[in-house]
């Protein structure tokens, strides 16, 4: 049996990953998360997502549950009576999948839910804007099993909420990844631009949009906030990061840190992913003597974000206005390959090309476990094995030799810049 194979062993807060589509979904559980929350083709809040089909949905449980990770399947949108039917319709199929709960935000897909699959955990999504203990209480005696916190809760009053409520019900909060403006998720703005609502999972980012400021009586002059020469964001939030406070999340009471992202990249995934699970484990090793290491920070630098915050969590935000930002997203590498196979009789590695390399780059090695590796891409061949200069068809496959094993699922990565191309 393989160590993915065997049952996980569990930390005292589960980490729980994105999974936006089921080769996100395996990065995840590849690079240490615990859990993965995904959703199927309607009723999530991610319409953006590949998301599961009814039978990709069984497959994938089917292979979380093979490795010892839990899966989570979020119902979460605001039903209008069109969706709810729809759902009805729907639920004895989604609940059949194996999932081990649902996250639902909505009061009627709740009821729903409680009446077809009685059987099923639910977990109340962030949506729901739970904000006390009494309303954590509210759900908990119709049912429901975990409560995810508003984002809009500090820390010192989710451990109050956590305080006066029981043991049996569990506590979930975002840790990494995208904040939202508007409460708790509760958006109009793409839906007044676009129709597209946010609440029923067609957000159409609005708020990553630039904006000018006009005066009514001068509609022909437009007044430009200058940030950078593509316009101005004043609506843009920063990215939520608390890689360095895991003795303040266990202190508040958390059950499970969640990781936002899932219209990421795998890449995303599979490094912030790694950096939690690195960071946890050491928390649980000796708490006492834990100590944020650089490294993951710095990893954490390495993905596609906007400039990191604490978010809520530790001031209210009349009392802190950092959460907003005028930058945009930012990168100090770019993924340029992931290892698809390990050739052990010739030491070759199998590489799906993400972004162009030239022979001669200096990249970085991300395995799923353990500190990267810096190479120079002194070799590159063909499928044939034929030597070549540069890699610039988009997924074509080629072949690295390394001197030491290389994992499957490796990622290869160049340090690089925001005017890199987009991670994919």
């Amino acid at each position: 049996m393989t160590e993915l194979t065997e049952q996980r062993r569990r930390p005292s807060m589960e980490l729980l990953a994105p999974a936006g589509d089921a080769d996100k979904m395996r990065i995840a559980i590849r690079y240490g998360a615990d859990a993965v929350y995904l959703a199927a083709q309607d009723f999530g809040l991610r319409a953006a997502s590949a998301n599961f089909s009814s039978q990709e949905l069984k497959d994938a449980v089917a292979y979380a549950h093979q490795r010892g990770v839990r899966v989570y399947l979020t119902v979460n949108i605001l039903a209008h009576p069109d969706d709810l039917e729809r759902f009805g319709k729907q639920v004895d199929d989604l609940a059949g999948a194996g999932a081990d709960a649902m996250i639902v935000a909505d009061p009627g897909i709740f009821s729903l839910i409680r009446k077809k699959a009685p059987d099923m955990k639910i977990h109340i999504s962030t949506q729901a804007s739970t904000c006390n203990a009494e309303s954590c209480l509210f759900w908990h005696r119709l049912g429901a099993g975990r409560i995810v916190m508003a984002r809009e809760l500090t820390l010192a009053e989710i451990a109050r909420i956590r305080r006066e409520t029981p043991d049996t019900l569990e506590l979930e909060a975002f840790v990494h990844g995208a904040m939202c403006l508007a409460y708790s998720g509760r958006c109009l703005l793409s839906a007044w631009f676009t129709g597209r609502d946010a609440n029923r999972g067609r957000c159409a980012q609005s708020c990553r949009w630039s904006y000018e400021l006009r005066e009514i009586k001068r509609p022909d002059q437009p007044i430009v906030v200058h940030e950078d020469t593509r316009g101005t964001y004043l609506l843009n939030s920063r990215d939520l990061c608390l890689i360095e406070y895991l003795p303040e999340l266990a202190a508040a009471g958390l059950n499970s840190l969640k990781i936002e992202g899932r219209v990421k990249s795998s890449f995303y995934v599979a490094t912030v992913v790694k950096a939690y699970r690195a960071a946890l484990d050491a928390w649980m090793a000796d708490p006492h003597h834990w100590r944020p290491d650089p490294a993951w920070l710095a990893d954490l630098q390495k993905t596609v974000h906007r400039p990191f915050d604490t978010g809520f969590y530790f001031a209210k935000p009349q009392q802190d206005a950092k959460i907003s930002t005028g930058e945009l997203d930012q990168r100090e590498a770019v993924v340029v390959g992931l290892v698809k196979a390990w050739l052990p009789e010739s030491n070759l590695a199998l590489v799906e090309q993400r972004n162009r390399i030239q022979k001669g780059d200096q990249l970085e090695l991300v395995e799923p476990k353990g500190p990267y590796r810096p190479f120079i891409a002194e070799t590159l061949l063909d499928l044939e094995r034929k030597p070549i200069e540069a890699t610039p068809h988009p997924r074509m496959l080629f072949y690295l030799p390394f001197k030491e094993v290389v994992e499957v699922d490796s990622f290869i990565r160049r340090r690089g810049n925001k005017d890199m191309p987009r991670q994919r």
